[in-house]
Formats: structure tokens, C-alpha cells, sequence
């Protein structure tokens, strides 16, 4: 089967770019990765940019409100975030901001949900952030009323941190059963316990045995919960880097942060293509390119160049 690609897009930082042609450039990129081959486009859901991919000062566009312009622009991949933090809406609103984003783009909606982490943008926007245990509290309590405003007419939940009363949310979302649920994270115990119970996709990073490992605690919980594991689609982010030959390498890999650095190799489409192979066989149903290497119309085109190896 041909695996899931996605395009992820944590960086608005386009050194030729004005504010006011930050979107259009966004936007150029989407329609490249579209026109490549890719099946899902996501943001990020922070307010500052994060420490792996720059300076907290560069551009962050809000998520939502980006999603629904891409939209209204694209006709064929999913969107989402990855991943939506669980601080950051009442969880009602966040299943009606996607269900909406689902109506805008003829079905094409993904509910990407996490536990939050970044502590540094909760205290500037005044947003709360309690320890991790009660952070996976609330995530557990979030996809529970989301996946019930998806599937049902008036639903109402009573949990410790969030609740609805027989809750409205018309018009339905577009997709049977609802937008699919992406989970982030492979924390073993609790966050692929919730996976499989809600989520139709998960996101991990690792090694290969790192795959292999969490596919074994992820089936175990699928079987503790009554789940085939077969049902949900493990992706994982991209460890190699795409390049034309390793003059483009060395320059490539030198933006990169010293942690992404450590974690990816360069590599041509049929590098690449062979070293994903051996992930595709443990299991994984997809795979996710980060924009940070990614930022021209033919970066993209490399990708469309391995997404047909591998199709």
C-alpha cells in the first residue's frame, strides 16, 4: 500500500518576505505540495516559534485561521495542525473550529491534539499550565467531547476539568464518523493508551527501534481497549533530508538546529527511498516532511520525486 505523506509547516520565515506577502508565499508552497503528490498539509499550533526551529521573535501565524485560508485555496490534501495543544481552547469550541474547518474544505478537516508543552508562550498569553498529569487529564477529558460532537446530535459529557450540556454543532462535519483524530506524541503509558482509543493517526519521532517498540505498546493497548491496531496510521517525521547531491548536503544541513542535525540525513530521493523502506515494513503507514528544509517550490518537486518511488 502507498504510504501517507504529509507536509508539515512549522516556519513562517522567509528572509525576501514581506508581512504582507507572508501568506501568499505559504500558500505557494501548499499548491507546490499538493501538485507533489502530498495527502496532508499542517501548522503548528503555538503563538511563538519554538526553540528547535528558531528564534522565539520570528513569525508564528495563528493555526486555525491559516487552515481555513489554505482551504478555501486547495482542493485536495487534509489539513490540521500538529498538533492543536490542549491549553489553549475549551475543547467544544476547538471541535466546532474543526468542524467548520471540515464544511470550508469539502471534508478534508484532521484533528491534530496534544498535550501542550511550550510553558513560555502559556505564560505570555496568560494561558494556565498545570503539571504534564493533569495536562493528559484534560487531553483524555478533550478527545472525549470532541469524537462525541463529531458522532453525535446533542451530546453532554461531565469530566473533572471540561463539560457540555447536550451541546449543538451545526452543520455536521462533512466526513462520516467526523474529521480523523491525529494524536502527537509516543508517551508509552498514557498518550498511545489514548491513541488507541480515539485516534485514527499518530506522530511519532525516532529510530527505527524506537518504531518497533512503541508499535508493540500501541498494539497492546489496542488490544486492552478492544482496537485493531491495523485501523490507525502511524507516521512518523521524516529522519532524512532530501537533496539533489551533498554540495547541496553540507549547506542543508548546516541551517539545521543542532538537535534536527543529530536526528536527519541528507539524502537524494532514491536514498531516501530505500531507507524508508525498512520503517514502511515495521509498520509505519506515513511519513512527514518539515518545511525548515522544504521552503521553494523545487525543494517540493524532490519530495514528489520520492513520493512516486514509493507509490
Amino acid at each position: 500500500m502507498r504510504p501517507f505523506f504529509g507536509y508539515h509547516m512549522p516556519r513562517y520565515t522567509f528572509p525576501d518576505v514581506p508581512p504582507e506577502r507572508l501568506f501568499d508565499r505559504l500558500l505557494e508552497l501548499v499548491e507546490a505540495a499538493e501538485a507533489a503528490g502530498f495527502d496532508m498539509v499542517t501548522v503548528m499550533d503555538h503563538f511563538y516559534q519554538i526553540a528547535n526551529v528558531g528564534r522565539e521573535d520570528e513569525p508564528m501565524l495563528e493555526g486555525y485561521t491559516t487552515l481555513g485560508a489554505l482551504a478555501a485555496r486547495t482542493t485536495r490534501v487534509r489539513l490540521g495542525t500538529m498538533v492543536t495543544g490542549v491549553t489553549y481552547r475549551n475543547p467544544a469550541m476547538l471541535a466546532k473550529m474543526v468542524t467548520t474547518l471540515d464544511v470550508i474544505s469539502h471534508g478534508r478537516a484532521v484533528l491534530g491534539i496534544g498535550a501542550g508543552w511550550n510553558e513560555s508562550e502559556h505564560r505570555g498569553y496568560g494561558f494556565d499550565f498545570p503539571p504534564i498529569g493533569e495536562r493528559m487529564d484534560r487531553l483524555d477529558e478533550a478527545l472525549a467531547i470532541c469524537h462525541r460532537m463529531f458522532t453525535e446530535e446533542r451530546p453532554s459529557f461531565e469530566g473533572s476539568h471540561y463539560r457540555i450540556d447536550e451541546a449543538r454543532n451545526v452543520p455536521r462535519p462533512l466526513q462520516a464518523g467526523g474529521p480523523k483524530i491525529l494524536i502527537g506524541g509516543g508517551g508509552e503509558r498514557r498518550t498511545l493508551r489514548l491513541v488507541a482509543k480515539y485516534a485514527d493517526m499518530s506522530n511519532w519521532f525516532g529510530t527505527l527501534d524506537d518504531v518497533r517498540h512503541k508499535t508493540e505498546v500501541l498494539e497492546r493497548h489496542c488490544e486492552e481497549v478492544g482496537r485493531d491496531p491495523s485501523t490507525i496510521v502511524r507516521t512518523i517525521m521524516s529522519p532524512f533530508v532530501l537533496v539533489r547531491d551533498q554540495r547541496e548536503a553540507a549547506s542543508l544541513m548546516a541551517d539545521l538546529s543542532p538537535e534536527r542535525r543529530a536526528m536527519s540525513t541528507a539524502a537524494t530521493p532514491e536514498q531516501a527511498a530505500e531507507g524508508l523502506r525498512p520503517y514502511l515494513d515495521a509498520g509505519v503507514g506515513g511519513i512527514v516532511f518539515r518545511n525548515t528544509t522544504m521552503l521553494t517550490p523545487d525543494a517540493i518537486a524532490l519530495a514528489g520525486e520520492l513520493i512516486g518511488l514509493l507509490s
